[in-house]
């Protein structure tokens, strides 16, 4: 059970951007992938929701071939997305930007009503939760966009892409994701990863895969990425500590 990419490659341009990747993540893990820019981590994200396809390999959620699925579709499955852009609907409240996204998936208005309160309380969203979205800060806008991916479809997604989820949010704000990720992770979601701020995601990932140049470079746990030379040649440099 695992959502996995097998020996996928994709050519832009004549440019092998993405080249023979493989890789997985399981349920109540969190998996980071990271890399320098250009390294073929967005186009590998785009590649797993369905943005894109691969000129060669597969993705697989739970041994079903998606492949050839679309985004929606993937994410019916229970494939999920968090995109570093801002999602969230600007001149609605975060009770009405969960709202449109429970309303995808709830049988009846209590049924959506309950699953609201229930994010809510575990997602600690009350005290802003009539605030509209342009009024967020930043780590209040990520915790409603995280809130309102897990408030899509009947129970939510199974696996969940978060891209670059602590850029433009304060030290502190920062903390409090990496405590809602680890949530999200004891709950049993399979969370994948990919962010600049090296430090801040190697604390809570299980493992990570280090792209360059659109090949997997090295992989491992934070501990074994952070002093693998070839990563520190390539992406770290040779005086970075964990």
């Amino acid at each position: 059970m695992s959502l996995q990419l097998k020996k996928i490659t994709l050519s832009i341009s004549g440019r092998k951007v993405v080249n023979n990747i493989s890789l997985d993540v399981l349920p109540g893990e969190v998996v980071g992938l990271l890399g320098p820019n250009g390294a073929g981590k967005t186009t590998t994200f785009n590649l797993i929701i369905g943005l894109l396809s691969p000129d060669i390999g597969g993705v697989f959620l739970e041994h079903q071939q998606i492949t050839n699925l679309s985004m929606p579709h993937r994410a019916r499955l229970g494939v999920g997305y968090l995109p570093q852009e801002s999602s969230v609907f600007r001149q609605l409240t975060v009770q009405q930007n969960l709202d449109i996204a429970l309303a995808q998936g709830s049988t009846s208005h209590s049924h959506s009503r309950i699953r609201r309160e229930r994010i809510v309380d575990e997602f600690n969203l009350s005290s802003f939760i009539q605030r509209r979205g342009y009024q967020l800060s930043g780590g209040e806008r990520r915790r409603c966009e995280v809130a309102r991916a897990l408030a899509l479809g009947q129970s939510g997604p199974k696996y969940l892409l978060l891209d670059e989820p602590f850029a433009g949010v304060d030290p502190m704000a920062v903390v409090d994701l990496q405590g809602l990720i680890q949530k999200l992770k004891s709950r049993g979601m399979g969370i994948l990863i990919t962010d600049h701020n090296v430090r801040e995601t190697l604390a809570i990932t299980d493992r990570s895969y280090i792209l360059s140049d659109g090949k997997i470079l090295a992989s491992g746990s934070s501990y074994e990425v952070a002093n693998n030379p070839l990563v520190k040649t390539h992406y770290l440099g040779k005086d970075f500590k964990l």
